[in-house]
């Protein structure tokens, strides 16, 4: 028996689209889930925004007002992708009322945002996934477990980068992700939070760092209109960025392995570089995030001059099998946030975390306080 689920979406920019998107992909690539999505209610503060996408998405109604999702009794489960500083409310807000929450990352501004969505959701008994999608890649959870089985021997050392250009044009607007009050952090909650992520994901808890920071492009022009995604602004007023566009940091791991974490949104030349290389006592393990469906493997007994080879993951890897029929068919982006909203769901029919979870943002927020931190101070920062 298959029972509907009321769904609410709160922001409506590119990721609003996508968790839309993954909700009605679900039946197509899960149709044993037990519970079906309906949209019901889309809320965006834009004039229009909420119902141009009623109309494009089929949702029953459209508000500029999120507590009205929060009001409705008909609404089970609540995807938040409005910006970073209305996180923590939000969350909150649709916990203490009953809902389900689907959050993207980095949830909230602080940690102590992320820690008070996690208390408020245990409080109420209500599941909360978080939008780590990176984790989801079936070559990232085939990469953890060659690690976890010891083919590659102990970890010694690891690299994770996140490089992207979407904030290297210098005639990019000056939107809220640029804003202390607005966005908090920026490569920081936006790509290291990934990093964070796939760290511990990989290779368990961090227990030190240090880090560096820069702004390499200080002012931007004020958008002179209502924004959406990273829109190029010109003839506005000039205004400072209040945060960082690149970090770099040295991580140490309680497994004894060390680590670094690069990530820069304003990397000329590179689109969406996002991956890491792993290394043990008897091989090594890579992704590259634009080849997703590909693992560049060393493994063996001869450790000097031992190669590389190329693994195409297949339908024993994660959720391979509900996307494509055999190894070497490429998956995309979106794929990995229809596994999201698989595993969001799954998580309210069964009543168990699956997947990402609010404890795992509550960790990579720590992780990104301490790296700010030790920016700041110039000093190692210890974890727990």
């Amino acid at each position: 028996m298959v029972n509907t689920l009321g769904v609410g979406v709160v922001g409506f920019g590119w990721m609003g689209r996508v968790h839309t998107q993954a909700y009605a992909r679900l039946p197509h690539h899960f149709p044993q889930l037990s519970v079906r999505p309906e949209l019901l209610v889309v809320a965006d503060e834009v004039p229009g925004r909420a119902e141009e996408a009623a109309e494009r998405f089929g949702f029953a109604a459209a508000t500029r007002d999120w507590r009205a999702v929060a009001a409705d009794p008909r609404i089970q489960a609540v995807s938040i992708t409005a910006p970073n500083f209305l996180h923590r409310e939000i969350g909150v807000a649709m916990t203490e009322a009953g809902k389900h929450i689907w959050i993207e990352k980095p949830v909230g501004l602080t940690a102590d945002d992320a820690r008070a969505v996690a208390d408020a959701a245990a409080k109420a008994g209500v599941q909360g996934t978080v939008g780590f999608n990176y984790r989801n890649a079936p070559a990232v959870e085939a990469a953890r477990d060659l690690i976890a089985s010891g083919e590659i021997g102990t970890v010694t050392h690891a690299r994770i980068r996140l490089f992207s250009d979407y904030a290297a044009h210098p005639d990019g607007a000056l939107t809220w992700r640029y804003e202390r009050a607005h966005g908090g952090s920026g490569v920081l909650g936006d790509l290291a939070s990934h990093g964070a992520d796939l760290a511990r994901f990989l290779l368990g808890d961090i227990t030190a760092l240090t880090a560096d920071s820069a702004i390499f492009l200080p002012e931007r022009a004020r958008p002179t209109g209502a924004t959406a995604g990273h829109a190029l602004a010109t003839g506005g007023e000039p205004g400072p960025v209040e945060n960082e566009d690149y970090v770099n940091c040295l991580l140490r791991f309680a497994s004894g392995a060390r680590g670094v974490l690069e990530a820069c949104r304003v990397s000329v030349g590179e689109q969406n570089n996002y991956g890491f290389e792993v290394h043990g006592t008897r091989g090594a393990v890579s992704w590259d995030f634009r080849r997703m469906g590909e693992l560049a493997v060393s493994r063996g007994t001869t450790y000097q001059d031992q190669p590389f080879s190329t693994v195409y993951v297949g339908p024993g890897a994660g959720e391979y099998a509900a996307f494509q029929p055999g190894a070497a068919n490429a998956m995309g982006y979106d794929d990995l946030k229809v596994i999201e909203a698989h595993r969001f769901l799954r998580s309210i029919a069964e009543g168990t975390a699956v997947g990402a979870t609010l404890g795992d943002a509550v960790a990579s927020a720590v992780a990104l306080d301490a790296m700010a931190r030790s920016a700041e101070r110039g000093t190692w920062v210890h974890l727990g």
